[in-house]
């Protein structure tokens, strides 16, 4: 039996929390992969960008490399949970959550909420599930 796998992206606060950028569950009908909440943060330079909409892009930016490390896409996504510190943000954000969910067409819940840092304008989780390998190559 498989036992789940972690990926890390190397951010700071991941070490400080002690959790894991996603977690892959393996299961006999394909592996889930839970995205924890993810910034607009660059993780090289931890760095974050004072807009956005530049937040939202790299916010996915980090998921796809996460759900790539689990040898899957945004594609994958079947859930995202959208967290915004301002509504009037929803109007900017959406359609850009739209450019990378179209493929996937997830179900969405966006809520407005508090963040502990200030700079942080956006943060999104995400769950995917990735097919058997079987299936990626019929």
């Amino acid at each position: 039996m498989r036992t789940r796998r972690r990926i890390s992206s190397g951010s700071k606060f991941e070490e400080l929390a002690a959790y894991s950028r996603a977690v892959i569950v393996p299961d006999s009908g394909g592996d889930w992969v839970f995205v924890s909440g993810t910034t607009g943060y660059e993780y090289q330079s931890g760095e974050i960008s004072p807009d956005v909409a530049e937040q939202t892009r790299q916010t996915f930016r980090n998921i796809a490399s996460a759900l790539h490390q689990a040898r899957g896409s945004l594609d994958d996504i079947i859930r995202i949970q959208v967290f915004l510190a301002d509504a009037g943000d929803f109007a900017i954000v959406a359609p850009i959550i739209g450019e990378y969910c179209r493929g996937a067409k997830p179900a969405n819940t966006t809520l407005v909420t508090g963040f502990i840092n200030e700079a942080i304008r956006i943060e999104i989780e995400t769950t995917a599930r990735l097919p058997r390998e079987t299936e990626r190559y019929l």
